[in-house]
């Protein structure tokens, strides 16, 4: 028999309830993925149908956070895979290749037209961009979630991240753009993520954007390390979405959203 699609509503509902079953099952069995025999466990005794229903009660308001993302994990999802599609074709040597292709253009582009301290600058980011591509597809080939999610994504947020904040510190017109806003961003992580035991005022003692690294000739490398301290937990937030996606509505399942 051909099988149906559930319409919008219905669709909501089959992620909504896998949601809150994935919730479920952090504290009691065979609650995501019923077994066949035994079927979903249920509480018998007064205290775990207390427990169980508490438990149930305190996933209901982690639904409306939670759900957005799982659906921002979906929709991650779909565009991971069309990359690593790519980086399939590609191959590691491949994605090294162009990495490396892209970067040197943009160093060569530098030498010619800008200081010797700015050709570093933009050497050493091209390293770290070229480098990055090449581990987050062996990563994503090697292990399994946990790889993926501690390792891959990181270093694909990275190789993705640094290219228009390096090329922006060697291009005015991209500089206008790109560098205030990259600023600002700091000041608002620094005010909203990092006061927490002054660690905000500790960094701003300690380090300036502008400065950071001209004692060694490196000047501007602040921004693109910036980057890369960003590029790594979004890695992690964005793994993490995908393998609760996963989790959810496995990648073989066509039922609910798309």
């Amino acid at each position: 028999m051909e099988r149906r699609t559930p319409g919008l509503l219905g669709a909501i509902r089959i992620d909504v309830a896998r949601l809150h079953d994935t919730w479920m099952e952090l504290a009691f069995p065979r609650q995501l993925d019923a077994s066949a025999v035994l079927g979903k466990w249920q509480p018998e005794t007064l205290p775990q149908k207390i427990a169980y229903y508490l438990w149930a009660g305190l996933g209901l308001p982690l639904l409306l956070i939670g759900y957005p993302l799982l659906l921002f994990g979906f929709a991650t999802r779909f565009y991971a895979a069309r990359l690593d599609s790519a980086a399939t074709r590609l191959g590691v040597a491949g994605a090294v290749a162009v990495a490396a292709l892209g970067w040197g253009i943009l160093t060569l582009i530098t030498h010619l037209q800008l200081s010797f301290s700015a050709v570093k600058a933009v050497g050493a980011a091209s390293i770290v961009a070229t480098l990055s591509a090449a581990l987050a597809v062996v990563f994503s080939r090697v292990g399994g979630r946990g790889t993926s999610v501690a390792l891959a994504y990181p270093f694909a947020m990275t190789a993705l991240f640094l290219p228009p904040v390096v090329a922006a510190l060697v291009t005015p017109t991209l500089e206008a753009i790109i560098i205030p806003p990259s600023y600002d961003l700091s000041i608002w992580i620094l005010d909203t993520f990092l006061f927490v035991g002054g660690l905000n005022e500790w960094l701003r003692a300690s380090f300036n954007l502008e400065t950071f690294g001209a004692a060694y000739g490196l000047e501007g490398i602040g921004y693109p390390l910036m980057w890369f301290a960003i590029a790594v937990p979004t890695g992690w937030l964005l793994g993490a979405l995908v393998a609760l996606a996963d989790v959810v509505r496995p990648k073989d399942d066509d039922s609910g959203l798309r």
